[in-house]
């Protein structure tokens, strides 16, 4: 597990960050879009995706390794970067 904690600015989260690379799906009404979980905490996670026009503001977000699913909600995109807080 990396801190991604800079000294240099305010860390809004309430809860750390763990670092992964797995892959996931982003699930809505039937659709489902592979991407990649870059990490994830309590509250939240970034994904990556190919094409992030294709992807809702809400939407189910499944691990691969474990099916687990949570709802999701955008609060930000960076190119093909996007940060989801968890709905559920």
């Amino acid at each position: 597990m990396r801190s991604l904690q800079s000294g240099h600015s305010m860390e809004r989260r309430k809860h750390p960050r763990t670092e992964l690379n797995e892959p996931a799906y982003v699930s809505v009404g039937g659709s489902v879009m592979a991407c990649t979980v870059c990490n994830i905490s309590a509250d939240g996670a970034a994904i990556e995706v190919d094409n992030p026009a294709f992807v809702p503001s809400r939407f189910r977000l499944v691990m691969a390794s474990d099916r687990s699913v949570r709802d999701c909600e955008v609060v930000w995109i960076q190119h093909n970067r996007i940060g989801v807080t968890f709905r559920d």
